[in-house]
C-alpha cells in the first residue's frame, strides 16, 4: 500500500498507473503462482516468493527499496497478455526502470509538497475508496458461481420482464397547420423513401440544421423506436404519446398513417420506418443476464451493508444549515465564484 500511495501523487503513464493498481492490489492478495527467483530466469518472477526471496532488494532509490517481492507482484497483478511482454531479461530490466521512474518522480512530487495539496489527497481517498470496494466485492461470487436454482427462480419470477414486445420506427412530417399536414399527407401516402426524404427537406418543421448535413434517407424525420402503447418498456421521450399510438395503427412496414395526428397544437404526418416482432427469451437465452443481475444486486447490498457498518464505526454529522449556504456558480460563468463561508 506504501507503494500504491507514493505511486498515485502524480500523473504517471499507462504501465506506471498499471504498477500502481498491482502494488495495491498485491498488499491484500497472495499470488497463485510459483516462479522463479530471480530476473535472471527464463520466466518473470511471479506467484508467491519465500520471505526471504521477497525481501530481497533489487533497487534503491533514496530511502525507499524496491525488493523482489514488490516486483514480482507487479506482475502478478498485470493482464496475463500483458505480462506476456516481460520474458526476456532486457524487457524485465525495462520494467525495473518503469518502477524506478515512477519511485524518483514521486519523491519529488513530495520534495515540491505536492501530495499536501488538497486536488492530490482527495485523488487518493478516491484511490483507496475504489480498492476498499473493490476488495469487498472479492467477496461476490463470479455470474458462473451463482447456483443454478437461483437463477431459475429469479427467470420464473421475473418471466415477463424477458418478454421483449414488438418496437416499431418512427417518423414524422412537423407542419404548421392542418392544411399544410393535410396537404403533405397526401403526398405522402405511397411515396418511396427517397420521396419522403424529400417531404421532410421540403415541408416539414422538424429536419437536421443544415450544419449537420443531409440525413440517410431512411432516417429522414426520425424520432426514435417506441413499443406499444401502454408498455412500461415502450416509452421513447422524443416520441408524443399521440404519435407512439399511431405508428402502431399502420399496417406495413414502410407505411403512412392515412389521417393527420394532432398533438398539443402540432400537426404530424406519421411513418413507420422500422419494426422488430416481440420476442420471448427463454431460459438459456436470458440466463446470463439474470446471473450478472443476481451479482450486481449482491455487490449492491454489500455495498450498503459496508456504508451502514462505517457509520456505526465512524459516526457522521451533517451541518444542513451550513450546506444550504453554498452557492454553485452557473454553469456557463466566467470564473467559478468561491462558496459562501459556512461559519
Amino acid at each position: 500500500m506504501r507503494a500504491f500511495l507514493r505511486f498515485s501523487l502524480f500523473r504517471c503513464s499507462p504501465l506506471a498507473a498499471l504498477l500502481c493498481a498491482g502494488l495495491a492490489a498485491g498488499c491484500r492478495e497472495k499470488p497463485k503462482q510459483t516462479a522463479g527467483p530471480a530476473l535472471s530466469s527464463s520466466a518473470a518472477p511471479a506467484g508467491k516468493l519465500t520471505p526471504e526471496l521477497a525481501r530481497q532488494v533489487l533497487a534503491k532509490v533514496g530511502e525507499r527499496e524496491i525488493t523482489l517481492g514488490d516486483y514480482a507482484e507487479t506482475l502478478e497483478r498485470m493482464d496475463p497478455f500483458e505480462r506476456l511482454r516481460y520474458q526476456s531479461p532486457e524487457r524485465r530490466k525495462q520494467l525495473l526502470n518503469e518502477i524506478i521512474q515512477v519511485e524518483l518522480l514521486a519523491e519529488e512530487a513530495k520534495r515540491r509538497g505536492l501530495d499536501k495539496q488538497p486536488e492530490t489527497q482527495e485523488r487518493v481517498r478516491q484511490m483507496l475508496r475504489d480498492e476498499l470496494l473493490r476488495d469487498m466485492r472479492q467477496s461476490v461470487p463470479a455470474p458462473a458461481e451463482i447456483p443454478e436454482i437461483e437463477v431459475r427462480a429469479y427467470f420464473d419470477s421475473h418471466h415477463d420482464e424477458f418478454k421483449e414486445p414488438e418496437r416499431r420506427r418512427v417518423a414524422h412530417l412537423l407542419l404548421g397547420s392542418e392544411a399544410q399536414a393535410k396537404a403533405a399527407l397526401q403526398k405522402a401516402l405511397g411515396a418511396s423513401a427517397a420521396d419522403w426524404g424529400k417531404l421532410v427537406a421540403q415541408v416539414s418543421l422538424d429536419k437536421p440544421a443544415p450544419s449537420a448535413g443531409p440525413a440517410p434517407t431512411e432516417l429522414a424525420g426520425d424520432l426514435g423506436i417506441v413499443g406499444p402503447p401502454g408498455h412500461p418498456r415502450g416509452a421513447n421521450p422524443r416520441v408524443p404519446e399521440a404519435l407512439r399510438a399511431a405508428v402502431f395503427e399502420i399496417d406495413k412496414l414502410g407505411g403512412v398513417l392515412d389521417r393527420v395526428v394532432t398533438e398539443a397544437g402540432h400537426f404530424h404526418v406519421v411513418r413507420m420506418t422500422g419494426r422488430t416482432e416481440a420476442r420471448d427469451r427463454s431460459y438459456q437465452d436470458a440466463e446470463r443476464t439474470i446471473r450478472v443481475a443476481l451479482v450486481q444486486e449482491r455487490i449492491r447490498a454489500r455495498e450498503a451493508e459496508l456504508e451502514q457498518e462505517l457509520k456505526k464505526r465512524f459516526p457522521v454529522s451533517v451541518d444542513d444549515e451550513a450546506l444550504s449556504r453554498v452557492k454553485v456558480p452557473d454553469a456557463d460563468a466566467a470564473s467559478p465564484a468561491p462558496a459562501t463561508s459556512a461559519r
